[in-house]
């Protein structure tokens, strides 16, 4: 018994991995690869891409972040588009069948009279059987777009665009009077939105005059309306979708439901782990590929670059759009390991993360390990501006120091090395900054040199000491100039930049005490005018100088009016040329007052400009028509991809790992055989 007890145990340890789940276990890892994509959509057109956190909404009235706009620059369509390959950026028709028919009056007036093109449908969703039993679309007419300007100026909205639309004849008049009627009229604020604003309405500068045409009225002195109409928040908005998607009764909110007549349908979101974009068979471009709609059209003509690069292939010029069926985006929280899945080929594009960086840039370019790859870098300016300022408002530093202030500024601005900034902070990049203006927007001029911005300390001391402040020695005192620079980053890395900047100014004598403390109290000193330098950037709305430069214009000065001048430039010829500017089209004329402009800021000094961002796109050679936009402007319906040259490659870079396979192959004989035998022994 005693033997019999102990064949029974050895039999009993054998079976636990018994001949059935051996078969079960070698089947699965066999079967079994890293793959986190179905094998029935590995010839498909699918773009795969990632996203770190949800946007908050996808109402387009709101949404006004670039993890929001991927998903609604795709859903939604509006009346004008950016062209996808020229520089400076252009605007072109979207849904509209043309640029807009201007003209101006005697009252400082301006009428944009826009057509819509016939026949243009919305995606199919059930909230159009408000409208009509069985309905599931309908033609997208100008009385949408009329709808959606009425809930931008709905104060109950809450829309971050009101200020610029303001220039919208009546547009603020009709928020207030539907905030009074609410007030007045509780049961008025329960009806649904369309029939509180057509009894309120209408906005006096927003006149439909057809079924298809549409006339906006808008002060003279802002032409820069028309890049409102190719962003998202002016895009025609069904009123069934505003009413159904409430969030009663089990339907999402408007802001998790995206109702659009653009080229691609929201299929699948899940906050926590993906979404998906389908293409949405209604779209004009699909529907109706013989109108060769600018914006459902690969274009043409670009830069000169565009063609080697091979984004004006003949195969792709004229052609309808979108080439790519789907995208999907799945949530990856940690930087480091969506870089590897890209490496595995599993995302098609991705940025370069900094942990990575050494590895994949060599000496501004790719590296020959990732060349090997097939992958592709592409280099793009970002319409932005990073600087140093100094608050002009100040005794010792602005413009009441008069022209010791001024020599001040230039000498401090003459120290500070943008490219040494830029390797040791950017990993190189970023182009340094000479103006506000950055590549890519009217006025930027390639060859201009300010001479301020150059490296040159024995200039700067000479300043130094034309200002009163010989070796940085304050006259009054006897000892170092001292400066405070304040600035929310309490970072162990933000330190170390600040740093850079004081080691660069101790150089003239001067002592800057860098003052960091968090966001709000730094706001709070920046209100209180209790502050000298600090550093700030600004990312360009649209792609216009007048969205540069109004950042030194005096009416926007944040001790005076809270604006985003935080600089507290004032100068009276700088503001009569900025007024005379921001309403000039494109042209020499334009070019002339910039210049002038970027004169009196690289006299007066009061920024030193640091940088333009610079995006680095990494892609696979089985992804085409790449070209980083820049602005937040989905590209996605330009693109197109091999399928096939993805699996193969994928497979080539994921081949399986057998040996833990036969590794539990062989332990399992180890353990089994030896119990097998004794059960065989004992059974003889």
């Amino acid at each position: 018994m005693t033997g019999g007890a102990g064949v029974s145990g050895t039999l009993r340890g054998a079976r636990r991995p018994g001949p059935a789940w051996v078969v079960m276990l070698v089947c699965t890892l066999l079967a079994c690869t890293n793959n986190p994509y179905p094998d029935a959509d590995a010839d498909k057109k699918i773009l795969y891409t990632s996203f770190r956190e949800a946007p908050r909404t996808l109402d387009p009235a709101v949404a006004y972040t670039t993890s929001a706009h991927a998903i609604t620059g795709a859903v939604y369509e509006t009346l004008l588009e950016y062209h996808y390959l020229k520089r400076p950026y252009t605007l072109i028709p979207g849904l509209a069948a043309g640029l807009p028919d201007t003209r101006s009056d005697a009252e400082g007036v301006t009428v944009y009279r826009f057509e819509l093109r016939p026949g243009v449908l919305y995606q199919e969703d059930p909230s159009f059987g408000l409208g009509g039993a069985g309905r599931t679309t309908r033609e997208v007419s100008t009385a949408d777009i009329e709808f959606q300007l009425m809930r931008l100026a709905d104060p109950a909205v809450n829309s971050p665009v009101v200020e610029p639309l303001s220039n919208v004849l009546g547009f603020r008049d009709f928020g207030e009077r539907l905030r009074v009627r609410r007030e007045a009229e509780p049961e008025f604020a329960t009806l649904p939105a369309h029939e509180q604003y057509a009894d309120v309405g209408p906005i006096e500068g927003v006149v439909v005059d057809a079924p298809l045409g549409l006339a906006v009225y808008v002060a003279s002195d802002y032409p820069q309306i028309l890049y409102w109409f190719a962003m998202p928040f002016t895009t025609p908005m069904p009123w069934e979708a505003v009413q159904y998607y409430d969030g009663e009764d089990g339907r999402p909110r408007l802001a998790d439901h995206p109702v659009g007549a653009g080229p691609y349908v929201l299929a699948e979101y899940d906050k926590q782990a993906r979404y998906v974009l389908d293409v949405n068979p209604n779209w004009y471009g699909v529907r109706h590929p013989e109108w060769k709609a600018p914006a459902a059209t690969y274009p043409s003509e670009g830069e000169p670059e565009d063609l080697a690069a091979g984004r004006l292939d003949p195969a792709y010029v004229g052609r309808p759009l979108p080439f790519i069926e789907r995208l999907e985006a799945r949530r990856e929280k940690e930087a480091i390991p969506y870089f590897n899945k890209f490496l595995q080929g599993y995302y098609d594009a991705a940025g370069v993360i900094r942990e990575s960086f050494d590895k994949v840039i060599h000496e501004g370019g790719l590296s020959d390990e990732m060349a090997r790859r097939g992958i592709s870098l592409e280099k793009s300016v970002e319409p932005t501006v990073f600087y140093i300022g100094f608050n002009m408002d100040d005794e010792v530093i602005g413009t009441v120091a008069q022209e010791p202030g001024r020599k001040l500024r230039q000498a401090m601005s003459l120290v500070v090395d943008t490219e040494e900034y830029n390797r040791l902070f950017s990993n190189g990049r970023g182009v340094p900054a000479q103006s506000p203006l950055p590549p890519g927007i009217f006025g930027y001029d390639p060859d201009y040199v300010n001479p301020y911005r150059l490296v040159d300390l024995e200039r700067a001391r000479g300043l130094m000491k034309a200002a009163g402040y010989a070796d940085g020695i304050d006259p009054e005192t006897g000892k170092p100039l001292t400066l405070t620079f304040d600035t929310p980053d309490t970072s162990a890395q933000g330190r170390l930049r600040f740093e850079f900047f004081t080691h660069a100014w101790r150089q003239l004598g001067i002592d800057v005490e860098v003052a960091a403390t968090n966001y709000n109290k730094f706001q709070e000193k920046v209100r209180n005018g209790a502050y000298q330098i600090f550093m700030w950037g600004w990312v360009a709305d649209y792609p216009d100088p007048e969205n540069f430069l109004f950042l030194l214009w005096s009416d926007m000065a944040r001790s005076a009016s809270g604006g985003p001048n935080t600089a507290n430039f004032k100068h009276p010829r700088y503001d009569e040329l900025y007024l005379e500017m921001k309403s000039k089209p494109n042209g020499e004329e334009r070019m002339v007052l910039i210049r002038e402009m970027t004169d009196i800021l690289q006299r007066e000094r009061p920024w030193i400009e640091l940088n333009h961002a610079e995006d680095y796109a990494l892609f696979h050679d089985w992804l085409s028509n790449v070209k980083p936009f820049g602005m937040s402007f989905p590209t996605v319906k330009y693109r197109d991809l091999d399928a096939g040259a993805r699996t193969r490659q994928r497979e080539a870079w994921n081949e399986p790992v057998l040996w833990p396979l036969y590794a539990l192959i062989i332990i399992f004989v180890a353990v089994t055989v030896p119990g097998v035998v004794t059960f065989i022994r004992e059974r003889q």
